[in-house]
């Protein structure tokens, strides 16, 4: 027969054998159970940059054809969460700010190891600044998630504003790293160890958590989901969130007034290294603004 508080086990997850054994003669602690790291990953709905065209006359970037695509940045935000659970234990979410059009990233999301997404979604939030985007993710953040660790890629494909993961940290009072190309969770101490990659060179610096960090390309490569795991995603939860249940606006800090395609027009000028034309040079360069 069954233990009479088989109801529990099944909240304990994935373990080992002789982990559940002890669960059933009372030997096991729970505690462990409860203080596994719950990690959520912050993603992106975002289009496809090589679909993009330029209007050859106006310049205008043109969108007809463009497919859609999970931001590269933060497919490694959901690798890293992902690998941190299957190494750990614990749970891991997904979250994200998008139009209802985007709903089919959530079944790309949960394809990649996300056990729950939460969609944030309303036809207002198709081109939201960064400081929109913060507020809306902290708003449901701290009414809805239980959380130890957020994971968020260093900027997004499309606006690479790199402001999103500092302005949710600051929100929530949390501590913050970016630029992290390596990450280690110390469950001992209940912390993380990072490593910042900079420009003068690497940071490595130790986190108490809960903690928020952004990370760089270069610290996995997010998995290629199989057929199971893509079938297997219509079965996982998401929790749906509308502007409605949020209770407030988000206005803007930012206003775009227009994007254009850069261009590059060569002049087809031609020197030669006689005394002469060095001078030219600088004469052509004092004329376009290029030195002073």
């Amino acid at each position: 027969m069954l233990p009479t508080h088989h109801q529990k086990i099944k909240t304990i997850g994935a373990m080992c054998f002789t982990d559940l054994w002890a669960y059933v003669s009372g030997d096991f602690n729970t505690q462990e159970v409860n203080d596994m790291p719950k990690i959520i990953a912050c993603f992106k709905w975002v289009m496809d940059e090589t679909d993009i065209k330029a209007d050859p006359k106006s310049q205008q970037l043109v969108f007809d054809r463009v497919s859609y695509k999970i931001s590269d940045y933060d497919r490694n935000a959901i690798e890293e969460a992902v690998r941190l659970q299957e190494t750990h234990g614990g749970s891991v979410a997904g979250i994200t700010v998008a139009p209802p059009s985007a709903k089919p990233c959530l079944k790309d999301a949960l394809s990649r190891g996300l056990g729950k997404a939460y969609f944030i979604n309303d036809p207002t939030f198709e081109s939201l600044d960064p400081s929109q985007t913060a507020a809306i993710l902290a708003t449901v953040i701290k009414d809805k998630i239980e959380y130890d660790l957020i994971i968020c890629g260093e900027g997004s494909s499309d606006l690479y504003a790199q402001q999103v993961g500092p302005a949710l940290a600051e929100k929530l009072g949390l501590p913050c790293a970016t630029c992290v190309n390596k990450l280690i969770y110390v469950e001992e101490e209940n912390q993380v160890i990072a490593w910042r990659k900079l420009d003068d060179g690497l940071e490595t610096i130790s986190i108490k958590l809960p903690a928020l960090v952004t990370v760089m390309p270069d610290i996995n490569t997010p998995r290629i989901p199989s057929l199971k795991q893509v079938l297997g995603a219509a079965k996982k939860p998401v929790d749906n969130i509308n502007l409605a249940d949020l209770k407030q606006s988000f206005e803007p800090c930012l206003k775009t007034t227009s994007v254009l395609a850069a261009t590059m027009e060569r002049r087809r000028l031609k020197f030669t290294s006689e005394t002469e034309d060095i001078r030219k040079v600088v004469d052509a360069l004092l004329k376009a603004g290029v030195i002073t």
